[in-house]
């Protein structure tokens, strides 16, 4: 039985061991141990798929979702490679963005978060949406005709004339409006107003389509996120300690499909599955900390669509039947574009299911109230490391009986090893013997050698959640602890929290039962070693997390192994 426990040991640290080597293999850009290498996707400026495959074209055939015909879309590529001579970027200024709208296709080709930090350049504003040679993330709308026979209308490749001078929010102003009116095609006009709000990341969008032509129209509205596949610069979180990398690709939801994830991988490979037709829902593009998303949350008929739009480049977004548009008529439509941080509270107003965006994977059962929980504390302490000690502390409490009981088994293996090292010793040339008189003094001693391992298995998915919430929590990005931690986000720069961490984890190990076999003691104290290793370079609220469970583990332990008798 005490072969089994080792056994059963040795598994979990091997597993770890390679764990953590994957990580830190992709935290340093190498290729992950577990998936083939593959050739490097071309990242190709905008459009360079081609010019005639960027607008979408609607099909003339019509589905009909309870009753309301919805056309069936393809999605749309990006904006030329080269910007023309008509294309003007726009620059308005909040106190929580700078955006960029371009007046080619009135689009917002870049978002700069104001309030968040680059996390490789603190000197740098972290930036969401962004349109460059090498990468493309924007947030695009237009027009398509229900059929063929109505002809071409304005795309977000048409040319746009901006109608207002502000470009930046006024002090004691709440919102600052930005209007775009597009070229007439075929005597149909788009009129963009974009709403910047104070203090909001969500944009108000309102759309309205003018009929100045003698026919009239039955037009589409089409509004888009754009994308190419690369993975974000940082990878941070989980994928620094061996664990999953963050999700960066695209999600839909809606009542029918709920959260629906659909990543370049599988659009690659034509294997996305979602609902593609209702009455309500939104999209997003999603990666590590941020998002964003088309949201409009009325009860109107709409389509979904997701693919691949050229080499490395990729769309997802919901189409809209706008109905009749009699000549000389219009017809407004308004939307929010979200762009910003997963705050989990402020997400969930914005839209049914939003927060989802913030992914805690399989751990979400778990990870939600435990969230809601550090939420809580934090609002009571003020900060976000004390909320992190708080919240292990409240977890230790809870489990504190199957901590005792494992304590309690690992104290008596303890006590008893200078009596099993002796037998071993004595019935070393007799395997079949030793193995029965150590069943022998299990039996007499009443020890379960296997007894330390059980409980704390039980805690294991409670504390793998728990790591997924400050792993994924935004909250905690830019925020600072005491003295030195300036950002929970970032590794300690002075790798102080790390050395405690190892040093405690040498504390632990030195208060556990030592394998009567030389190679396995030697090994007990190499394995930790190598596990705190890795806290070197991870972020300091999950050392601050390990540190604090490290501590409180070494308390519980000392206090049952002096209730023991048992002197280390």
């Amino acid at each position: 039985m005490n072969d089994l426990r080792r056994t059963l040991l040795w598994s979990v640290f091997a597993v770890s061991l390679l764990m953590l080597w994957d990580g830190w293999l992709r935290h340093s850009g190498q290729p992950s141990l577990f998936e083939p290498a593959s050739a490097p996707s071309a990242v190709v400026a905008p459009g360079a798929s081609g010019a005639d495959a960027a607008v979408p074209q609607a099909s003339t055939q019509l589905a009909s979702a309870g009753g309301v015909p919805v056309a069936a879309a393809q999605a749309a590529s990006g904006a030329s490679a080269v910007v023309p001579a008509q294309s003007e970027r726009l620059t308005i200024t909040t106190d929580v963005v700078k955006a960029t709208i371009d007046t080619l296709g009135g689009s917002l080709v870049k978002v700069e978060l104001l309030k968040h930090q680059d996390q490789d350049n603190h000197e740098q504003n972290m930036v969401v949406l962004d349109q460059t040679a090498t990468h493309t993330y924007v947030a695009q709308s237009g027009l398509i005709g229900s059929n063929a026979a109505e002809g071409a209308l304005p795309t977000h490749k048409t040319p746009f004339t901006v109608l207002s001078t502000e470009r930046t929010l006024a002090d004691g102003a709440n919102e600052l409006a930005v209007k775009l009116e597009s070229a007439p095609i075929n005597g149909v006009k788009l009129v963009k107003i974009y709403t910047f709000k104070r203090g909001n990341y969500a944009i108000d969008v309102k759309q309205e389509v003018v009929n100045a032509s003698a026919a009239a129209i039955k037009p589409q509205l089409y509004m888009q996120l754009q994308r190419d596949g690369s993975e974000p610069k940082s990878i941070e979180g989980p994928a620094a300690m061996g664990g999953p990398v963050a999700y960066t690709g695209m999600a839909v939801y809606n009542e029918k499909g709920k959260y629906q994830k659909a990543d370049f991988k599988s659009i690659e490979e034509g294997k996305v599955e979602f609902e593609k037709v209702d009455d309500n829902g939104w999209v997003a593009m999603v990666q590590h900390h941020f998002a964003s998303a088309w949201l409009q949350n009325d009860k109107i008929a709409r389509e979904f669509f997701v693919q691949k739009v050229g080499t490395n480049l990729y769309a997802t977004g919901m189409l809209f039947p706008l109905g009749d548009i009699a000549a000389g008529q219009s017809k407004s439509f308004d939307a929010k574009l979200f762009v910003g941080p997963q705050e989990e509270n402020k997400l969930k107003e914005l839209a049914p299911g939003l927060e989802y965006t913030k992914d805690y994977g399989c751990t979400h059962v778990m990870a939600a109230p435990l969230f809601w929980l550090l939420d809580k504390l934090h609002s009571l302490l003020g900060n976000w490391g004390w909320a992190i000690v708080a919240l292990v502390v409240l977890l230790k409490a809870v489990f504190y009986p199957l901590n005792a009981s494992a304590y309690r088994s690992m104290g008596k293996m303890k006590a008893l090893n200078p009596r099993i090292q002796a037998m071993r010793e004595n019935l070393k040339d007799d395997q079949a013997k030793m193995q029965q008189e150590m069943l022998k003094i299990y039996r007499e001693e009443k020890v379960n050698p296997i007894g330390g391992c059980l409980p704390i298995l039980i805690q294991i998915p409670v504390f793998i959640a728990l790591y997924s919430v400050l792993s994924s929590s935004v909250e905690i990005r830019n925020a600072p602890w005491i003295g030195w931690i300036t950002d929970l986000s970032v590794k300690d720069p002075f790798f102080v929290l790390p050395a405690l961490m190892t040093a405690s984890t040498l504390l632990q190990t030195w208060l556990n039962p030592t394998p009567p076999d030389p190679i396995q003691a030697k090994m007990m104290w190499i394995m930790p070693l190598l596990f705190s290793v890795m806290f070197f370079f991870v972020p300091a609220g999950l050392v601050l997390y390990w540190l604090t469970n490290n501590v409180l583990s070494i308390a519980q332990q000392w206090m049952i192994n002096k209730q023991l008798g048992i002197t280390n």
